[in-house]
């Protein structure tokens, strides 16, 4: 099946669409360094450089097109932003929706953050937005999906706008049934690269560690703020939080390696345990040298990127890339529950999917 990625970035929705059996004919992308990414790992798709309007052209010309599939900016909507519905990047999900307009395919993913399917603060754009792929001959479902439910070592939520044309049996949260899967824990993943600053594990994030004066508890040691920054420590036995698009400074996730390759009493949790007891917070520079971030590799490797992918630019811009993916592996799930769909049109979506945990839905 014949497919076109928009807003793709390094294109990590990219490698799942593909593993799910479809032919990515062409894509679009803005950022320079996130080209450059898409370009070193996907060379038989073409890529359209630049403003999404400015390529409007190139884009329509584009025919028998089966599925078009990408993420908006969601800086607009995230609740980690300033929820600003007046920001220019809100508005990319009216540029998603022209093209869908001119290429009609017989399907569309559009992901984007949460808040974007859920909060009242954002009724009125869904309106608009659903409104209009109604009105193109769609069928819609709006689905939360958390990327640990589909064996994902990261707790991760996101919305998925999916839209079929002359669709008999739209897609439920039923469809997702098969694909649900327990994620393997951080130290499954990650462990096998090696320490931090080896051959196998050498890009390393050097911004440093330093404890917080007023640290914010929460009940467990793996949230709240006992640092400077908003990177958070990472349990090995567990999955991560969000991995955002800010890391690689003082927002990047932190490991024990003690804890992760030597099965050291984890020092995270032991002041957290000091602290929880009335215990006076130690200085900013005590944090021990077990203590480091994750590294570019690692957060490739929790988004689900194929060990070999390559990455380009800065180390800052290939953090935001990577942050910025759709998990590679939940890219594929909805994938194929799209490929299902438009294989077999008459058929429920329900019918083979029987097994697993409901999902949250809402229908358009």
């Amino acid at each position: 099946m014949r497919a076109v990625s928009l807003f793709s970035g390094a294109g990590g929705m990219d490698v799942g669409f593909k593993q799910a059996g479809f032919t990515v004919i062409a894509a679009n992308e803005i950022d320079t360094h996130a080209c450059q990414s898409f370009r070193a790992n996907h060379t038989d798709t073409i890529l359209y450089e630049g403003d999404i309007h400015q390529q409007m052209n190139k884009l329509a010309c584009l025919t028998d097109i089966d599925v078009i599939f990408g993420g908006p900016p969601c800086q607009g909507f995230s609740v980690a932003g300033k929820m600003d519905v007046t920001d220019p990047r809100s508005q990319l999900i009216f540029s998603f929706a022209d093209v869908i307009e001119q290429i009609r395919p017989r399907a569309f993913v559009m992901e984007n953050v949460k808040a974007l399917g859920h909060l009242e603060k954002f009724a009125l754009l869904r309106k608009q937005l659903l409104a209009r792929f109604t009105k193109s001959g769609y069928t819609v479902t709006l689905i939360t999906l958390n990327a640990k439910d589909f064996g994902i070592p990261q707790s991760r939520e996101r919305v998925f706008f999916i839209g079929l044309r002359e669709a008999i049996n739209p897609i439920t949260s039923l469809s997702f049934r098969k694909h649900h899967a327990s994620p393997p824990t951080l130290r499954e993943i990650i462990a096998p690269l090696g320490k931090a600053g080896t051959l196998s594990n050498s890009k390393v994030c050097k911004a440093k560690i330093t404890l917080a004066t007023k640290p914010v508890l929460r009940q467990s040691p793996y949230a709240g703020m006992l640092f400077n920054g908003q990177g958070r420590p990472l349990n090995p036995d567990g999955w991560a939080s969000t991995l955002p698009a800010s890391m690689g400074g003082n927002r990047t996730p932190i490991i024990d390696e003690a804890h992760l390759f030597h099965d050291a009493k984890p020092w995270v949790e032991e002041y957290h345990c000091h602290l929880m007891k009335g215990g006076k917070p130690y200085s900013t520079d005590a944090a021990p040298k077990s203590l480091r971030r994750l590294t570019i590799d690692e957060a490739a490797l929790l988004q689900g990127f194929p060990i070999n992918y390559q990455f380009c630019g800065p180390q800052s811009k290939v953090f935001a890339q990577i942050g910025n993916a759709v998990p590679c592996q939940l890219a594929y799930v909805v994938a194929d529950i799209v490929c299902h769909a438009l294989v077999y049109p008459t058929v429920s979506q329900n019918d083979d999917y029987t097994r697993g945990q409901n999902m949250e839905l809402q229908l358009a």
